[in-house]
């Protein structure tokens, strides 16, 4: 189950940090944001939608994982603000390895590590990794480092050791997010004091004409998009 990254004042943290985890471990979901009252909503794998932790402390849900609680979460606040969904995977088989990958989408250029666990053996060697079903790296350390993350590195990822697959989880990549950028501030509020003169001036030539008829066969608007300010003629 993929749910869209979205850009919210409530936030979801997950510890231990990773998707899969084994039967009977420990994992907590704490929401986070300016909000007094907290909810941690659950989409199961058999479609149902669950309103409610069954241990809330404060703004943290606790579990105590079973299969049955492989599903999506989020995060909802009293206000009906909701955080960013994040998948959670629980491993059935007590012999098999859980892929270690992170919950929250990877920023493209950070770097990233991917491991295999096993539940009594937490560091493995000759693990073999897969990428979309494709064998990408057979490493003795057991792990998968990517430098310089890029789009083209999402995806489904899982990993093999003696025999014995992991489930594969998603790993998405974001975009670097330049919009608080010091630079593209400043190119906002040029554009948006251009604009402010503008109109001032228009307004000041239709008071000037008195009652004559002033018409205008273009005007230029200056227009922020994005990372961008551009003059649009209209």
């Amino acid at each position: 189950m993929l749910f869209p990254d979205v850009h919210s004042a409530a936030s979801l943290t997950v510890s231990p940090d990773r998707v899969q985890h084994f039967t009977s471990d420990s994992v907590s979901l704490t929401c986070e944001g300016n909000f007094t009252e907290w909810r941690v909503r659950k989409f199961s794998e058999d479609g149902r939608l669950y309103s409610d932790c069954r241990r809330m402390t404060g703004s943290t849900c606790n579990i105590n994982t079973s299969k049955s609680d492989t599903a999506v979460y989020w995060c909802e606040s009293g206000s009906g603000e909701f955080s960013s969904a994040v998948n959670i995977t629980v491993q059935n088989d007590g012999n098999g390895p859980i892929l270690v990958s992170p919950v929250h989408p990877v920023t493209e250029g950070a770097s990233v590590s991917l491991s295999c666990s096993l539940r009594t053996q937490k560091i493995l060697s000759n693990v073999f990794f897969y990428h979309n079903d494709k064998l990408i790296q057979n490493d003795t350390r057991g792990e998968l480092k990517i430098s310089a993350v890029s789009k083209s590195d999402e995806g489904f990822y899982k990993c093999q050791y003696s025999g014995r697959e992991s489930a594969q989880s998603w790993m998405s990549v974001k975009g670097a997010d330049s919009s608080s950028s010091p630079v593209w501030l400043i190119v906002g509020l040029v554009c948006g004091v251009s604009l402010i003169i503008i109109l001032l001036l228009l307004l000041y030539r239709c008071r000037q004409s008195n009652s004559e008829t002033f018409s205008f066969t273009y005007y230029k608007l200056f227009v922020i998009q994005r990372n961008k300010c551009v003059m649009r003629t209209m």
